[in-house]
C-alpha cells in the first residue's frame, strides 16, 4: 500500500492546499493530511478546528484522512506508516526551503521520500497568510478558500480583534 503524508498548518485551508490534496490523493492508496500543532505559533484556528474543517472540505475524497500531530513531520510520517511526504511548491523560494527539509528528512528517515508537486498556476500566489490579511480588512476571500470556511474565518477575525 502506498501511503503518503501531506503535513502543514492549514490555517486556514486554501484552494491551493486542496489542489495539492486532490492531486496527491490520486498518486497513492492513502493520503494522510497532517495538521501541525506548533506551540511556537498562535494559529487562527485550533488544531481540532483545522482537522474538522479539513475533514469537511475533503469528505468527497475517499482515500484522505485528517490527523493532528506535533513534532517532526518525518516522525509523523513514519508513525503513520507512510513511505512518502507530499509538499507543494509555489515558487523558487519554496523550493529552496523544501529541498533542504527533504534532504534533512532523508537523513533522519532514509525510508521516507518527498514528493514535490508544483501548485497549479491559478493558486501559485496563494497563502494562508494572505487570506488572513485580506480577511482582517473584511476583503472578499471567496476566490481563495472553500465557501464553508469563509464565515469561520471572518468570525475568528472578529474574536481575535476583541482579545
Amino acid at each position: 500500500m502506498r501511503r503518503a503524508v501531506y503535513p502543514g498548518s492549514f490555517d486556514p485551508v486554501t484552494f491551493g492546499h486542496l489542489d495539492i490534496i486532490r492531486r496527491s490523493a490520486v498518486l497513492v492508496d492513502e493520503l494522510i493530511v497532517g495538521v501541525l500543532t506548533n506551540s511556537a505559533k498562535t494559529p487562527l484556528f485550533s488544531a481540532e478546528e483545522r482537522v474538522n474543517i479539513l475533514a469537511d472540505v475533503t469528505k468527497d475524497i475517499g482515500n484522505v484522512t485528517i490527523k493532528a500531530f506535533d513534532g517532526l513531520s518525518v516522525d509523523f510520517a513514519r508513525n503513520c506508516g507512510a513511505q512518502f511526504m507530499v509538499r507543494g511548491l509555489r515558487a523558487i523560494t519554496d523550493f529552496d526551503y523544501e529541498l533542504q527539509m527533504s534532504q534533512t528528512n532523508r537523513i533522519l528517515r532514509s525510508d521516507i521520500d518527498t514528493i514535490f508537486l508544483s501548485t497549479s498556476l491559478e493558486y501559485a500566489y496563494l497563502s494562508s497568510t494572505t487570506v488572513k490579511e485580506i480577511a482582517s480588512y473584511h476583503g472578499d476571500i471567496s476566490k481563495f478558500v472553500p465557501e464553508s470556511v469563509i464565515e469561520k474565518i471572518y468570525q475568528k477575525m472578529e474574536v481575535s480583534k476583541q482579545d
